[in-house]
């Protein structure tokens, strides 16, 4: 029997989702897509987990959709195909937990929407990203729905139009990840971000995670107003009033569950 191409596990109340199709450098597939996005959902219901981390077994992160999945289908069949491939991005921007992609090799097309749409991404110096499906006719719009929102118009048409690569030093430069590592800390420096946010205040990340997100589509003053909203009703919880009286007890606070 195959090895599921998603494989799940958790440790220390954060959960590991590794893409699991190596000898296919972990392309999308409609299986594949299902059950990562389920896997998303699943650590999202478990009030145990505070943080998910999505990484990758073999070589390379991910190289984007199979191609062999491009064939005799209708305009009305590549859009339903093409809604349950790119159903993660909807999936990530609606979650609560904060999420951080892992990335070695590279992260072509969308793998790098994937990477580029997790909450942090963690990278390997010598791994590679790219909206490369210009260069077999085809395009990369679901990863631009992310890159415009990190990197603006310009640089997500140049990059999704050139089919160019770049580099994770690059990548980080323009913002499209949190930071470049070296290939051999690349497990350790994710697991050291993922553990810095579990010992946060789920309440707290999770409202900031919700603040974050209406910031992305209003106007200054009215998304200024809201997080102040928003912040308030954060102040008035347990989890707010035992951090501040942790912080002047010089004690480790002892966070609700979400």
């Amino acid at each position: 029997m195959a090895d599921p191409c998603i494989l799940t596990d958790r440790q220390d109340q954060i959960g590991f989702i590794t893409l699991n199709r190596p000898e296919h450098m972990n392309t999308f597939t409609p299986e594949f897509a299902d059950l990562l996005d389920q896997a998303l959902w699943d650590f999202e219901r478990d009030e145990d987990i505070r943080v998910i981390v999505v990484k990758a077994a073999g070589k390379h992160f991910c190289t984007g959709i199979s191609l062999d999945q491009f064939n005799n289908k209708s305009s009305l069949e590549y859009r339903q195909f093409l809604y349950g491939i790119d159903a993660f991005y909807h999936t990530l921007n609606r979650l609560n937990t904060p999420t951080i992609a892992s990335v070695q090799g590279y992260a072509v097309a969308n793998g790098a929407g994937l990477s580029f749409g997790c909450d942090l991404t963690v990278a390997a110096e010598s791994s590679m990203f790219g909206t490369t499906a210009i260069n077999v006719g085809l395009i990369c719009l679901g990863p631009a729905a992310p890159m415009t929102k990190l990197i603006g118009r310009k640089k997500t048409m140049e990059m999704v139009l050139s089919g160019d690569m770049i580099t994770a030093q690059e990548a980080e430069r323009l913002g499209l990840i949190n930071k470049a590592v070296a290939d051999d800390e690349l497990e350790e420096e994710t697991l050291k971000l993922a553990k810095k946010l579990v010992k946060k205040s789920p309440l707290a990340l999770s409202i900031g995670k919700e603040g974050l997100r209406r910031l992305q589509d209003v106007p200054y003053h009215q998304g200024l107003e809201s997080m102040d909203d928003l912040f308030a009703a954060l102040c008035s919880t347990e989890d707010a009033e035992e951090g501040v009286r942790a912080f002047l007890e010089k004690r480790q606070p002892q966070w609700q569950r979400r």
